[in-house]
């Protein structure tokens, strides 16, 4: 039997509602999901897709690689993409472009992200276009996706978190319900 994947989010979302906040590792429960690798790539295109609508001030730059992705990903069918991949290696170039800045630190070089937003569109295609199609890759997405910096708890699923993860919990029904309506 298939873990319901589904109910342990809504538990990580309770939890949030009970202490305020829930460690970022408690997304793992996504790797299982993922190990199906067209749940991967729906994923990946699902947050990606989620990410170009969002409404944030932005410089000429970034608003043309919103309008690009938003393009790119429109008439999409996350639950079964099929992007053109010329198009989505072209724009995935473009995204790394934008943000390829780094720093130094004691730990290494640290990648300085500026858009957050379109960061996770850059992930989303890097995942689908199979540059990063693992679990873990998808567990990472899931994390950036919903993880959020309160001065409270730090950066770990917190307040804001809990409406990402359901609206991660919608999408997985939404395929598993289509996976059931075609067996």
């Amino acid at each position: 039997m298939r873990p319901n994947i589904s109910n342990k989010l809504r538990e990580i979302a309770a939890a949030i509602d009970r202490r305020g906040s829930a460690n970022l590792t408690r997304l793992t429960v996504l790797k299982k999901w993922f190990e199906v690798s067209s749940h991967l790539s729906s994923f990946a295109i699902f947050i990606a897709d989620q990410a170009s609508r969002q409404k944030t001030k932005t410089t000429k730059e970034a608003a043309e690689l919103f309008r690009e992705a938003r393009t790119l990903l429109a008439d999409v069918d996350v639950f079964a993409p099929k992007i053109p991949r010329a198009a989505s290696t072209k724009l995935h170039a473009c995204l790394r472009a934008f943000q390829n800045e780094y720093r130094n630190s004691q730990w290494g070089a640290l990648r300085i992200i500026h858009d957050h937003n379109l960061f996770l569109v850059e992930c989303g295609l890097h995942i689908y276009l199979g540059h990063g199609d693992t679990p873990t890759e998808g567990y990472r997405l899931a994390a950036y996706y919903c993880e959020h910096y309160d001065p409270r708890y730090g950066n770990c699923l917190n307040g804001p978190s809990r409406r990402r993860i359901g609206e991660i919990v919608d999408f997985i029904q939404g395929v598993e319900d289509r996976e059931e309506a075609s067996v």
